[in-house]
């Protein structure tokens, strides 16, 4: 089989950490390497990463004695890369059993697929993982760039990633300027140099916990909606202006993040929660002004099941990209 490189993130998450590296272990693939690289925590996080690297020979670890940020912790993983696959899994994820092996072998049956991308079950911490279905059937859908594009406008997510490594190389380093969304920022520069295939079996555990980058620096809502609102600007002023029908897109795009930010708006209000409803009504109102007469009541009715998509979205949207790091 083809061999691939982890790269995982760590900030103060040794109590999570032989979890999630283990998970990765025990993929059933032979030629796999592990970098884990801890953002100087406090904690025993070290201490734990290097007795796992002492217990097998394929992981491998970079303790910063100054915390430089999550990005550089992508990025040294992505220099570092050089097995045919690599992937990021933060350090309080887990990934499913064979999701790695899933995905590579698609991969390797469709060679003009650049990355894959797969759903997350969510957990809360403390509790046991979900149990999922036997011999469950993975369904695989290709997209060709804008149509791929187009999608992530509407959903406003990642997901696990599995990206040949020579493609992440071309589209090189995360970007700093983007903070919490990053992930997102990839994909939409990743899938400009091949097809990206998302399937629908779990490809990990999203542990839910307290200690996230939005819940550390209490980022709200309106300042993750324009985290997008840039990074959908920026893509489309450089990697997306080649894609067919760009400015198509970037009009969905923009479109699609107002009405998002509307109804969440709408359901904020709704909940009684006031100054996030108002924030993200003025936000939208700012951008489209006509939505104060004319709600984009399309956006809800033209989904399958509207007020859950919604729901969905909004929660991707308290912890985008699972940014769990410094």
């Amino acid at each position: 089989m083809a061999s691939i490189d982890v790269v995982v993130p760590c900030y103060q998450y040794g109590r999570f950490l032989r979890d999630c590296v283990s998970g990765i272990l025990d993929q059933g693939i032979e030629d796999l390497r592990v970098l884990i690289v801890d953002n100087a925590s406090t904690d025993d996080s070290v201490a734990i990463a290097k007795q796992l690297a002492a217990e097998d020979s394929r992981i491998e670890v970079l303790a910063r004695e100054r915390n430089l940020g999550h990005h550089a912790s992508f990025n040294a993983g992505v220099d570092w890369a050089k097995a045919d696959y690599f992937a990021v899994v933060h350090a309080d994820d887990i990934l499913t059993p064979g999701s790695f092996r899933r995905a590579i072998s698609f991969m390797e049956r469709h060679p003009e697929v650049g990355f894959t991308i797969g759903p997350e079950i969510d957990f809360q911490d403390g509790q046991a993982l979900p149990r999922i279905a036997p011999n469950e059937a993975a369904l695989w859908r290709i997209f060709n760039g804008p149509d791929f594009v187009a999608d992530r406008s509407r959903k406003l997510c990642g997901g696990p990633i599995v990206v040949r490594t020579a493609v992440q190389k071309k589209a090189g380093h995360y970007r700093k300027e983007i903070f919490f969304v990053c992930d997102v920022d990839m994909l939409l520069r990743l899938v400009t140099f091949g097809s990206a295939a998302e399937t629908s079996a779990a490809q990990g555990y999203r542990r839910w916990h307290g200690a996230h980058l939005v819940d550390v620096h209490k980022i709200d809502q309106v300042h993750i909606f324009t985290e997008f609102e840039a990074v959908f600007r920026h893509f489309f002023e450089h990697e997306g202006r080649a894609l067919e029908g760009a400015e198509r897109l970037e009009r969905l795009a923009k479109r699609n993040l107002v009405e998002t930010a509307y109804w969440w708006g709408v359901h904020d209000l709704r909940k009684g929660k006031w100054r996030t409803g108002l924030d993200l009504l003025r936000f939208a109102l700012a951008r489209a002004p006509h939505l104060a007469v004319l709600p984009p009541v399309g956006f809800l009715f033209a989904k399958h099941r509207p007020l859950q998509r919604l729901a969905q979205a909004a929660r991707e949207l308290v912890r985008p990209g699972r940014q769990a790091l410094f």
